[in-house]
């Protein structure tokens, strides 16, 4: 039996690999790449690597066998299709008979268009049959604080999202959730709503960097078409600038706010507060 993750040498896929390498043996664990220079330090260290991407349904072929724990990793190319994507990735694990399918989804409460994909997702993985896990991922610490440059440069936390409050956690939370699904037992079949323990507001967060900092920090709450243009003003596209002002929006109405308490329940710890990925950021 291995556990199977793919996406791997992606943020939250390192994260999982080096929870599972704390848990079991590094040859169990498979890093599905799609590149197999970028994954030589997993392979250094034992770690079994598998070439494959989700445009190519012929490189899963080999990729799964019976038993296996996999791990499917939401991917990021919001304009190839990821439904399609996955369902490439959940045809072959249930033609070799795994034994049980993990999907990194979003907030069941989430309305947004970035929910699409992954309610999508969820629909065929129901349809396949297969023994599945749905670790429905809130918002990630990391979202915020690795984007601080420009907040220090303008002295200004700039957000669509009015009042509204959101249950973030850090990228280890998250993946920790995971590790503790593939290695453990009665997961089965469950749909897991995953969040920070606390939720906080935006003018919150400007008050925590401004803390961090030492800088003069405030919130400048916008309309979503203004956070747009600032986000394509940026260099990002504009579909994808699209999708977070929607998120945003549905931050504003609630709809990040996860209070299952299923996050720190499966890891057995609190979740990580923003606080403390700020600082970790701005020592970085």
């Amino acid at each position: 039996m291995s556990i199977v993750v793919t996406g791997a040498t992606g943020h939250l896929g390192r994260h999982v690999i080096e929870g599972l390498l704390e848990k079991v043996p590094a040859d169990q664990v498979v890093a599905v790449v799609r590149s197999e220079e970028k994954a030589a330090d997993l392979a250094a260290r034992g770690v079994r690597i598998a070439v494959a991407d989700y445009n190519a349904p012929e490189t899963f072929d080999s990729v799964f066998s019976a038993g296996d724990r996999v791990l499917l990793v939401s991917g990021n190319e919001f304009d190839k299709g990821r439904v399609g994507q996955h369902k490439v990735v959940l045809d072959a694990a249930k033609a070799a008979g795994v034994a049980l399918f993990a999907y990194t989804s979003a907030p069941g409460t989430l309305t947004a268009a970035l929910a699409d994909d992954h309610r999508g997702t969820e629909a065929v993985i129901l349809e396949s049959g297969v023994t599945y896990t749905l670790l429905r991922n809130g918002w990630y610490n990391e979202n915020y604080t690795e984007n601080l440059a420009p907040v220090l440069e303008h002295g200004a936390v700039v957000q669509a999202a009015g009042e509204g409050r959101i249950s973030t956690a850090s990228r280890a939370d998250y993946a920790a959730a995971a590790v503790a699904v593939l290695t453990g037992e009665g997961h089965e079949n469950t749909t897991y709503e995953l969040g920070g323990d606390t939720a906080f507001g935006f003018a919150e967060y400007a008050a925590v960097v401004a803390e961090a900092s030492g800088k003069e920090i405030t919130y400048n709450a916008v309309p979503a078409e203004t956070y747009k243009g600032i986000l394509t003003g940026a260099g990002l596209p504009a579909p994808f600038a699209e999708i977070l002002a929607g998120v945003d929006e549905s931050i504003e109405k609630g709809e990040l706010i996860v209070s299952t308490g299923d996050l720190s329940r499966l890891t057995g710890r609190p979740t990580t507060p923003i606080a403390e990925s700020v600082a970790v950021a701005l020592k970085g």
